[in-house]
């Protein structure tokens, strides 16, 4: 008996329903039968269905003689299933990866419930994804499992099939079943949720929702709109037929209320000769329904009011009214801060007449860099490069406290303390700012006061386009790592890394530098060429490595111990560049098979990188045991100390971690497409860090038998240091300082990498060598609950990186 039976009906979804199954069969947990029905669809759907079943064993076709609906389609393969657990799924949307996975972990761990509630994310044909705005209800904090009179807010869910899965024993004992008809979801969820008796969530997107451009069903003005009310009728049957279920008729009519206000304002649903008809029904679905004193804010029951009194001129007056509000207050809004702008443009224009403060220095990180991907141009790329220049609005995308700049504010107040220093950071993240530096929030007087006085600006991103250089200030680029891809000009070449990039404005914001900090000889030759302007480089190493060679082994057993890691394990960082080709990320490396097949002794730190823009979602980390989600951690320098062990393909993260002189293992499986449309300066294969790795099985192949840490990796990661970290000795950002505002031409001397100590990682007490366990995806292990060093990194104090 297989641990999920999944529903997929079918009608009218050929464009969409490979993408439906292969979501399904390419799970990575694989107990499980795929129902697919074809509801008499005249196109091809029933030829792929079969098509899919000749190929898999675990596919159940059903060919209906006609067709009956959504709902109809649904009973007739929930008569097929012999899975412990129902799920449902439309035949345009998609699993996840590693939903199934996720879901019977949660499952296991709450318990076998009768119902489990998960999340879902929007899709649209753009390729954006917007995650369910409700979110927040499916909190797994808290005891679990529960009843709905423990947690009501479920009910304002969106009230569909495909979010939940559902315990077969129950719903058959239940007797409960979909109609026919639209908006079939209605009479289903309601009683499954009520009649539950225990129900866990899953706080984890499992379904892609697609959102069709046109041809969808719900999106289409038909006459077939009007089931809602018989499906209505039904779910206030089923509150009848039980005298305890009375309870929820106040809440249930006011979601009624609130659907049929939806519908009968969509235009895209009803066509106007039903507009007349579907007002006259809801007036009475409303009055025969209507609980008297049902709590309600005054705007909603106007709003059901009308629709009960079948005022449609009146509602419809008083929506484009309220429609007006909004337009007057977006104006007013707008003038308001238009206003605004010219007051601070005055005042930005007054403090420039004013004489430079030479005891003033302004910090800068963005967010795009800092607070995303923990050092500066990882979100763009991954490469450490410079910023975008698509859509620089002045004032905004600035992050928190860290990165190279961090470093440098650091290294001001040790080495020049007459200098004060200011820090640039959104309000949300002023706590990250350690005492010392100013906070200043962007766009504000004071940041415009800065702006126009300080003498030292640094940043590790574009400088404000607002700003003014004025004679004397002195602007300081720090970058943000070692380029390993194309960067600045060179992705004129590289459409898809470049996208929307202003080169025009990339050049003017180059010629304004003064300085630019570079780690190595290949940085500066890079910078050189690709950012050509006046400035000087500053050839130091990188500033935001220092820490590595002032933690202490108390540290790194803090921060591991923050972050989950049990003792003698080997925590694997798991950092891979973000592919500028693709508009979905998705790990390269099947994390699950991979902590599987190595065993307990490793732990995977998965860390996903967004990108530039706001639609540029990290990958998704899968639930698994012995998989923890790091992706939001404020500080990329903690989790490198608190790791063995970095696995990368080609992000520059591998140069800072080279500074730790702790294994680096390269995983170069799509090397030719990678290199097709970033662009790679280095080839990684002739210098790597470390052991390579072409494909997954090599990569296990590597830790199984140790040669991560053995002699020849040893040997790769001294010769790649001493090409690239030549100056990293933990004195970077003072080197830097040292230069750039106390004028000294004579660097200070540079301790050979042969005498350098960065912290260690804590030693093993067991072999490094282990066996590969089974290399089935059905084995034991794939079937574990989660275990505390799985799940999503919950942020703590951390280890400041520049103390």
């Amino acid at each position: 008996m297989p641990r999920f039976s999944v529903i997929v009906p079918a009608h009218q979804v050929q464009a969409y329903l490979h993408a439906c199954l292969e979501s399904v069969l390419s799970q990575s947990f694989p107990d499980l039968e795929l129902i697919a029905v074809d509801d008499a669809s005249p196109d091809a759907c029933g030829d792929i269905i079969d098509e899919f079943a000749a190929r898999d064993p675990r596919v159940r076709p059903v060919h209906l003689p006609a067709n009956q609906g959504l709902g109809p389609a649904r009973n007739a393969g929930m008569s097929q299933a012999t899975g412990d657990y129902l799920v449902f799924l439309d035949g345009d949307d998609t699993l996840t990866p590693g939903a199934l996975r996720a879901i019977a972990d949660r499952l296991k761990e709450t318990g076998d419930p009768d119902v489990l509630v998960y999340d879902y994310a929007r899709t649209y044909w753009t390729g954006e994804t917007v995650r369910n705005q409700a979110a927040a209800r499916l909190t797994e904090d808290g005891p679990a499992p529960f009843r709905l009179t423990d947690r009501p807010g479920l009910l304002n869910l969106l009230m569909v099939a495909w979010n939940k899965t559902c315990r077969r024993e129950f719903v058959e004992r239940a007797g409960l079943s979909f109609p026919p008809g639209l908006y079939e979801d209605t009479p289903w969820t309601y009683p499954v949720l009520m009649r539950a008796e225990t129900i866990a969530t899953l706080d984890l997107v499992c379904v892609h929702y697609r959102q069709r451009r046109r041809g969808s069903i719900l999106g289409t003005p038909s006459e077939r709109h009007l089931d809602v009310f018989a499906q209505y009728d039904r779910v206030f049957a089923f509150l009848e037929s039980d005298p305890e279920l009375a309870r929820w008729r106040p809440v249930l009519f006011r979601r009624m209320a609130d659907h049929l206000a939806v519908v009968f304002s969509r235009r895209d649903r009803l066509p106007r000769g039903v507009r007349a008809e579907f007002l006259r029904r809801a007036r009475a679905q409303l009055r025969r329904y209507r609980v008297p004193g049902a709590p309600a804010p005054l705007p909603v029951r106007l709003r059901h009011g009308l629709l009960r009194l079948g005022l449609h001129r009146t509602y419809r007056a008083l929506r484009q009214a309220s429609a007006g509000c909004r337009r007057v207050l977006r104006i007013g809004a707008k003038a308001l801060r238009a206003v605004r702008s010219g007051v601070l443009r005055l005042h930005y224009r007054t403090q420039r007449l004013l004489p430079l403060r030479a005891d003033r220095a302004l910090f800068a990180a963005h967010a795009g860099y800092v607070a995303q991907a923990g050092y500066a141009g990882q979100a763009n790329g991954g490469h450490g490069g410079h910023g975008d220049y698509s859509g620089c609005d002045g004032y905004g995308g600035y992050g928190g406290y860290g990165c190279n700049p961090g470093a440098l504010e650091e290294a001001f107040r040790s080495v020049v303390p007459r200098i004060r220093t200011a820090w640039v950071a959104a309000p949300a993240l002023h706590h990250t700012v350690p005492p010392g530096p100013r906070r200043v929030s962007p766009g504000s007087a004071r940041h415009l006061t800065e702006l126009a006085r300080a003498k030292y600006l640094v940043d590790n991103a574009p400088f404000d386009p607002r700003l003014v250089k004025r004679r004397g200030q002195v602007l300081v680029q720090t970058q943000a790592g070692t380029p390993l891809g194309h960067e600045g000009l060179d992705r004129q070449e590289r459409p898809a890394a470049a996208r929307s990039t202003d080169f025009a404005a990339l050049l003017r914001d180059v010629d304004r530098w003064d300085h630019v900090l570079s780690a190595n000889r290949h940085s500066t030759l890079t910078w050189q060429r690709v950012h050509p302007g006046g400035y000087t480089v500053v050839e130091c190493g990188q500033p935001r490595t220092d820490v590595f060679h002032r933690a202490t082994a108390a540290d790194v057993a803090r921060l591991r111990d923050g972050l989950g890691i049990p003792e003698d394990t080997v925590a694997i960082l798991y950092a891979p560049a973000r592919r500028d080709h693709r508009r979905t990320q998705r790990f390269p490396l099947d994390l699950e098979r991979v902590v599987r097949r190595l065993g307990p002794r490793f732990v995977v730190l998965a860390r996903g990188e967004a990108g530039p823009g706001p639609g540029d979602a990290p990958p998704p980390v899968p639930r698994a045991a012995r998989v923890i989600d790091v992706t939001a951690h404020p500080r990329l320098p903690s989790l490198c100390l608190a790791s063995d062990v970095l696995v990368t393909d080609y992000a520059p993260l591998m140069v800072d971690y080279a500074v730790l002189d702790r294994p680096i293992v390269l995983h170069t499986e799509d090397h030719q497409a990678y290199e097709a449309a970033r662009g790679l300066y280095i080839d990684l294969r002739a210098v790597p860090p470390g052991v390579s790795a072409r494909d997954e099985d090599e990569l296990i192949d590597v830790f199984a038998t140790g040669h991560w840490c053995g002699s020849r990796a040893a040997q790769l990661r001294s010769a790649f240091r001493e090409r690239f970290c030549p100056w990293d000795d933990g004195r970077a950002a003072e080197r830097a300082v040292r230069r750039i505002v106390l004028g000294e031409r004579a660097p200070l001397p540079v301790v050979p990498l042969g005498a350098r100590r960065p912290v260690p990682a804590p030693p093993p007490r067991t072999p490094l060598v282990t066996l590969p366990g089974p290399a089935g995806p059905g084995d034991a292990a794939s079937t574990s609950a989660p275990t505390p060093t799985s799940g999503v990194f919950r942020p703590r104090p951390p280890l400041s990186d520049h103390r």
